[in-house]
């Protein structure tokens, strides 16, 4: 089959899950499935069981998840192969979980620990997730330095270093991969290329690794096939609608979240305003009862220059008509008292009227 006829129609990725599932998942492609593992691994691997090998029937369906491969390795370790497309940001909650309820299911009801495999998460990841400075990370149970006030001397020279060897991570970026840009010295390096596409270095890993060249024909093949392009185009648009979904409903969240916050706040400073409106009208009110009784002690005070003014004039009244008694003129008067000359004309006429 002619390279050009599969490039001009574009050819399947092996980082689709469907398109990795459907490769590695078939029975006749087991040796290079070992191969690839291998090149994982970094171990001999004389036999694989493949635990999942099929397609379930609503893989399109966006709440099915993952189309992991799960595989026994020579009856002693159990993998779980994953190949993410894109970014659900839900890596380590997932691969975590997968990993500890795959260890948890190996034990029938009467069967002892001892009988436990250990498990061997694989994550294939078609963007960059951790800040480290590797494309493949490795992450096992490990024991943390003690603190020094923990510390015994007891003459252990090589203390163990894991806290348990049954459970283990495997983590590849392809973006890392790729800005590395190796060649193909490693069976690990010859089947990522495969997974990018470099279409010199695929040449070159074909070459010297004949599964690497089996698996690239087969995906040649699978790509001419109109009902794999559908499966793989369905099962795509399924993982962006979900992320979109999650995208949306996580925007949502948010925004009603905000909303709340917002709200909170907005009924913190009513009551706030409330508080200090109600303190306003209290010392208002206190103004207000400080204000009557200023005007209640000032109505006092006119009622005492009130009454002191009428006692004057009465005094005054008094002195004038003794002076008239004593023909006093008026003119007379007002120099001795000391008063305008119209007042005491008058007060003069009151005192005559009388």
């Amino acid at each position: 089959m002619s390279d050009n006829i599969t490039n001009a129609i574009q050819r399947l990725p092996l980082t689709s899950d469907y398109v990795f599932k459907r490769i590695f998942g078939q029975e006749e492609n087991k040796s290079a499935l070992i191969d690839f593992l291998e090149g994982i691994l970094e171990i001999k691997i004389q036999n694989v069981q493949i635990n999942n090998p099929e397609i379930p029937k609503d893989f399109y369906d966006s709440k099915y998840g993952v189309l992991d491969l799960k595989v026994t390795l020579d009856n002693r370790l159990i993998v779980d192969v994953e190949m993410q497309m894109q970014n659900q940001y839900n890596i380590e909650q997932r691969s975590t979980f997968y990993m500890t309820s795959t260890y948890a299911k190996q034990l029938g009801e009467r069967e002892g620990y001892e009988n436990c495999k250990k498990v061997i998460v694989i994550n294939i990841l078609n963007f960059n997730y951790y800040k480290r400075n590797s494309y493949h990370s490795i992450a096992r149970m490990i024991f943390e330095p003690s603190d020094e006030t923990a510390q015994i001397e007891l003459g252990y020279d090589n203390e163990d270093k894991y806290a348990s060897n049954y459970l283990e991570m495997h983590m590849i970026e392809l973006p890392k991969f790729k800005e590395k840009n190796p060649e193909i010295g490693t069976k690990l390096e010859q089947w990522l290329w495969l997974f990018i596409g470099g279409e010199e270095k695929v040449k070159k890993a074909s070459k010297v690794n004949k599964e690497v060249e089996r698996i690239n024909k087969k995906l040649a093949s699978m790509s001419l096939s109109q009902e794999e392009r559908n499966n793989y185009e369905f099962r795509l648009k399924a993982i962006r609608d979900e992320i979109t979904f999650k995208s949306n409903a996580k925007k949502q969240i948010e925004e009603i979240i905000k909303g709340r916050e917002e709200l909170a706040k907005g009924q913190e400073e009513l009551a706030k305003g409330q508080e200090e409106l109600a303190k306003g009208q209290e010392e208002l009110a206190k103004g207000q009862e400080e204000l009557t009784k200023g005007q209640e002690e000032l109505a006092k005070e006119k009622e005492k220059l009130n009454k002191a003014k009428e006692e004057m004039y009465a005094e005054k009244k008094e002195i004038i008509k003794n002076l008239l008694k004593q023909n006093f003129k008026i003119e007379q008067i007002a120099q001795i008292i000391g008063s305008d000359k119209n007042e005491i004309e008058q007060i003069v006429k009151q005192i005559k009227n009388i």
